[in-house]
């Protein structure tokens, strides 16, 4: 079989998941703390043909042939840029400016990291508890949850932009409850393992995460803010016209390779 016939379907397969992960960035331009990813290609071996040898006369060929057997897709990272910090009604809505991921405790009791600041206080049985939307528990700065005891009212907690938890005391001033918010700070973020509900997890490509106070990140938690996605609409676009045109140009050299077996095949001697 010709070469050019798996090299431009390894073309093929690599744009399709390109084409794949701009989908994945299209469809999450309005999801709350998302951050867009990219594919990355490499190519795969090549096949030496001819190596530096010497001409008829013994002169030596300073170039060896070799041809390139395709393309795959190396990995698919993701850009951790700040995206637009945008107004929200939520009474619990915090955006972070600045490093670091808000942590949560799933329903199995592992850590998950997130941008996404749309929270909520729950109500429990023993006063309230910061919570995101799906309910997990936000945890503070030793990686408990964060609950408030006591009776007091949702609109008499707030936080600062340090992530400190704070209750109006009986003259309406907000006094610090001693606990606070952290933030999960992690030596390469882009080796994050990325689950449902704009949540990472831990792995050993990231590293074991610090978790941080705001003030030690030089960021602030900002209130009645939610972090938007970082998904350029018109970059995507762009970027999908070239994966499909490399796409098409890929098929059309399996069209090409097909036409010249068919007219070896239809060779008489």
């Amino acid at each position: 079989m010709m070469r050019s016939l798996w090299t431009a379907a390894s073309g093929m397969i690599g744009q399709q998941s390109n084409l794949d992960v701009i989908a994945n960035n299209l469809s999450n331009i309005n999801t709350t703390g998302y951050k867009t990813q990219a594919a990355n290609f490499k190519s795969l071996i090549y096949q030496t043909m001819q190596t530096k040898t010497t001409t008829t006369t013994g002169d030596p060929k300073p170039i060896g042939a070799q041809v390139g057997l395709g393309v795959r897709v190396a990995s698919i990272s993701s850009d951790f840029t700040q995206g637009p910090v945008n107004t929200s009604n939520g009474a619990f809505d915090y955006a972070i400016e600045g490093e670091g991921f808000f942590t949560v405790r799933l329903d199995d009791g592992s850590t998950a990291y997130t941008r996404n600041g749309h929270f909520v206080m729950a109500v429990t049985g023993n006063g309230l508890a910061l919570t995101d939307s799906s309910g997990h528990p936000v945890l503070d700065t030793t990686g408990n949850p964060i609950t408030i005891q006591g009776n007091y009212r949702t609109d008499q907690i707030s936080i600062d932009q340090l992530g400190r938890v704070m209750a109006k005391d009986a003259n309406n001033n907000a006094q610090p409850l001693g606990v606070q918010i952290g933030l999960a700070y992690f030596p390469n973020a882009s080796g994050l393992e990325k689950v449902s509900d704009s949540n990472y997890k831990e792995t050993a490509a990231s590293g074991a995460p610090t978790v941080y106070t705001a003030n030690d990140l030089n960021s602030k938690i900002v209130s009645g803010y939610l972090e938007a996605s970082n998904v350029q609409a018109a970059d995507e676009m762009v970027n999908m016209i070239i994966a499909q045109r490399a796409y098409e140009m890929n098929s059309k050299a399996i069209i090409a390779s097909d036409e010249m077996l068919q007219q070896a095949n239809n060779l008489r001697s």
